[in-house]
């Protein structure tokens, strides 16, 4: 069976689709909700996000999910196709950025919990510059991105696809502080899931 071409969606999807009788359904999901580009509305919606969820592969298809927080607007929209996000010192083992080097592909969910509850995919290309290299770039970067944070990289995406993650399951989130102090019956992060106490 001919799978039509088109413009987005993998082989693999266009041919369950087929299978299970959604190839209809899908293609009108594709000519109303997918973009080539970022929508206005879509720029507005990143720059309102605290955070962002991120899947890489390595260049053997295996595959990291990992999540990235900061304040609204850490994730900065340039353009139409095009935004990047600070990467700051973590545990130093640079999964996702590590997994860019070998297979450029991201894609990025955007989900807001406590508004609308609705989320955008947002797919396309990754490169990583240095701090500097990015604000050569892009001088109007504001100098102090996440307060007492310097960016170790960033990671700059060059957008191929972008659309909707539809309200239904997306559940409800009260945003709270932060609990102050520590709890004894918490684990360190460092032991949390070894089984050491």
């Amino acid at each position: 069976m001919a799978i039509p071409p088109y413009p987005f969606g993998s082989a693999g999807e266009h041919r369950l689709q087929q299978q299970l009788g959604t190839a209809d359904r899908a293609a009108r999901f594709y000519d109303r909700q997918v973009r080539p580009c970022l929508t206005p509305e879509m720029q507005d919606f990143i720059s309102r996000q605290a955070m962002v969820f991120l899947a890489t592969a390595d260049s053997r298809g295996e595959c990291d999910a990992s999540f990235r927080a900061g304040p609204p607007g850490f994730v900065r929209v340039f353009d139409d196709r095009t935004l990047a996000y600070p990467e700051f010192r973590g545990n130093g083992v640079l999964a996702s950025a590590g997994n860019m080097t070998e297979n450029p592909h991201l894609g990025m969910l955007f989900v807001d919990f406590t508004h609308h509850h609705v989320g955008l995919h947002v797919n396309g290309t990754a490169r990583l510059h240095t701090d500097a290299g990015l604000r050569s770039l892009h001088p109007g970067l504001p100098a102090e991105v996440t307060p007492g944070r310097s960016p170790e990289m960033w990671v700059q995406l060059s957008v191929e696809e972008a659309y909707i993650h539809c309200s239904k399951h997306i559940p409800h989130l009260e945003p709270a502080p932060r609990p102050t102090g520590h709890d004894a019956a918490r684990p360190k992060d460092t032991d949390y899931f070894t089984g050491a106490r």
